[in-house]
């Protein structure tokens, strides 16, 4: 048991959750273990502070009774504590680990792939040409539903984009 206090005290809960990259749910579960953790702790570090022992004999002095306080003292005699089997707990703080670390994968997974798709859009972006420097044809090329809807304006009679004006202003007077 010393064993595993002194390792649940090293335990740096910022570093864990910063060093996995843990977010959202998976992170909001973490703190609500460390809570239980810290609470825990908390009372026990107060409960063992507590005296355990009974002065009986200060009792029997002070009570004219004092076969209340012998059947008192045997109860506490024969008193055990009951034992409790942690495994289900262990089974259960075993569970939500596989679970963050899964969720923590998954999540991984998911940032890798969102950078690789940003690095590609990046190097897109490095090696493109300048926008003064493309043809009408070039862009049409790249993004086809231009030259589209231009064929549409056009053959409808209207020669100018509607709304050019109302965001741009009215050039003709240049």
């Amino acid at each position: 048991m010393a064993v595993g206090r002194s390792a649940a005290t090293k335990i740096d809960w910022t570093r864990i959750t910063s060093s996995l990259g843990l977010k959202g749910s998976t992170a909001t579960s973490l703190q609500a273990f460390k809570k239980r953790n810290d609470d825990v702790r908390r009372k026990l570090a107060l409960l063992q502070s507590q005296p355990t022992s009974v002065d009986f004999s200060k009792y029997r002095s002070t009570l004219n009774n004092t076969a209340v306080v012998d059947e008192i003292q045997g109860h506490f005699s024969r008193f055990r504590p009951a034992t409790y089997d942690v495994g289900r707990q262990l089974k259960a703080i075993e569970a939500f680990e596989g679970q963050a670390v899964k969720s923590a994968e998954e999540t991984k997974g998911r940032v890798d792939e969102e950078v690789r798709a940003l690095e590609k859009t990046l190097g897109n972006i490095e090696t493109a040409r300048p926008f003064d420097e493309l043809t009408v044809d070039e862009v049409a090329a790249a993004q086809p539903e231009i030259d589209k809807r231009t064929e549409q304006l056009v053959s409808k009679g209207r020669w100018q984009v509607p709304g050019y004006k109302e965001k741009f202003g009215d050039l003709s007077v240049l």
